[in-house]
Order: structure tokens, then sequence, then C-alpha cells
């Protein structure tokens, strides 16, 4: 019974303690701080919010304007959203305009793109990141230097093959350089351990490569206006600044359009949605 009560007296001087310590340190914590804490996560929501306001808003001004018809667009004092949605704008852009070549051509630019420059890159950054050889640094300097020039004064696929080689280099030196080692001790040759050990790793960052240079060769402008000069051979971007006019612009056909050529790198997003995490995030550790 002794032993029971001295037990007891000792939990309750335990509790009482923390009690005390409590208090304490509440009283300690400052009420700025108690203020900032509770404005915290409601500022955090309202930046949030804006920030999808702002990314989301035209995408979604540009879906409302592709059904809305056009004698609405035209109309005087248009309203803000259309009295009833119609899809003529679609139904037209696919009768009356070259839509589906521009699309086939787009694709064929970009696919071809990606192919050619995921073979360059993928090449220059294995052999900058797994083997020395003179001139290496310089190589590396020129790459990093060439990051500061605008995408404009170089080449597009030149530009897009330079960045990506940056990207799989930064993936490479992320993986543990015992592989090629072990490799080595069982007796593959450089090319063997390329083949079998560093490509299959390589995988995400090639997919968050391929689609970095998929967006950038589907959205290119200015050198598909500059080397294309008929309706055969023209890409989306291009065929969608024919819809601006001298004294008309057709919204309706330039929305819908621009919906249609969303699409293919939205779905393309979420097919590799989580390879391209996981290569953007291995290949941003180092470079």
């Amino acid at each position: 019974m002794v032993v029971l009560e001295r037990a007891g007296v000792a939990g309750g001087r335990t509790r009482s303690e923390r009690r005390s310590r409590a208090v304490a340190e509440r009283r300690s914590v400052p009420l700025g701080a108690g203020l900032k804490r509770s404005l915290g996560r409601p500022a955090l929501y309202v930046v949030i919010a804006l920030w999808m306001v702002c990314t989301l808003g035209p995408y979604v001004v540009m879906a409302v304007t592709s059904v809305t018809p056009q004698d609405q667009l035209i109309a005087y004092g248009m309203s803000r959203l259309p009295t009833h949605f119609s899809v003529q704008g679609y139904s037209e852009l696919f009768a009356t305009t070259p839509f589906v070549h521009y699309m086939v051509n787009s694709a064929i630019t970009a696919l071809g793109t990606v192919l050619f420059s995921l073979v360059v890159a993928s090449a220059a950054a294995i052999s900058l990141s797994r083997f020395r050889f003179r001139g290496r640094t310089t190589v590396l300097t020129a790459l990093l230097v060439a990051q500061l020039f605008p995408a404009v004064l170089l080449v597009i696929p030149l530009s897009t093959m330079l960045r990506s080689g940056h990207l799989l280099k930064g993936f490479l030196d992320g993986l543990p350089k015992e592989l090629d080692e072990a490799a080595t001790v069982d007796g593959c040759s450089p090319m063997q351990m390329v083949r079998h050990i560093l490509v299959p790793l390589l995988r995400p960052g090639l997919t968050a490569a391929g689609t970095y240079i998929f967006i950038f060769a589907w959205n290119e402008f200015l050198y598909a206006l500059t080397f294309t000069s008929s309706t055969a051979s023209q890409t989306i971007p291009v065929g969608l600044q024919l819809f601006i006019g001298d004294y008309q612009i057709r919204w309706d056909l330039l929305t819908a359009g621009g919906v249609i050529a969303a699409v293919p790198v939205l779905v393309g997003f979420m097919l590799v949605q989580k390879q391209l995490i996981g290569g953007l995030a291995a290949g941003a550790v180092k470079g």
C-alpha cells in the first residue's frame, strides 16, 4: 500500500510538472508567431488559387470560345458566356481547312525530333558522364555557356539536344559508378555495359527528356514558318496563324485548333507522369 501511495504521488508530481512546462512553453511563444501560423495556411491557399487561375484561366477561356457560335463572337457587346454552346467551329475546322495535314506534319516533325535528339543527347551524356577523355572539361563548359543563349539564336533541334544532354548527364551522374565496375568485372565491354546497364536505367531520364523535346518541337513556330512554304508541309502553329487575317480573326477556328493542339501534350503528360517526375527529379540532383 505504501508503495502504491508513493507511486501515485510521483505520478501526480509528473503530471503537474508536464502541465507547468506546457504552460511555460505557451507563454514563451510570442503572439506574432501564433498569428503567423493562423494566417499562413489561408495565405498559402490564396496564392495557390491565384496561381491556378493565372495558369488555367487562358485554357478555360480558349475552350469556352471554341464552343461559342461565330455570330456571338463578332456581335457588338459580346457577353462573357455564350447563350448556347456549339461545335460548329470544330466541324468547320476539319471540313473546310487542312488542319488534319497540319496535325500529321506536326506529329512527324515532333517524333522525328525526339528520336534524333535522344540518340545524340544520350550518346553525349553517357560519354561525358562515364568516360574521361581529353577536352571533356571544354565540352562541359561549352554546354553550360550554350544555356545562356536564347533558343532563337540557335537551331531549335540543336537547342533541345543541348538541354536534353545536360538533363541526361545529370541523371547519369546520380547513378553509382559501382555498376560500371561490376559490369567490367563480369567481362562486359564498354558497349555492352552501355547497352545492358546504363540504357535500361536511363529510361526515366529518356522519358523526361523526350517529353521536353516533344513539347518544344510540337510548339515550334519560327523555323516552321521560315522553312515551310506550302500547306502540305506546314505544322499546327503555322496553320493556326493563317486564321488571323488582315481584317478578320476567326476566333472559333483559332481556339478550336488550339484546344485540339493541346490534347496530345496533355495525354502524353498523363501517360508518362510518374516516369517524367522521377526523371526530372533524378536529373536535377547533379549536373
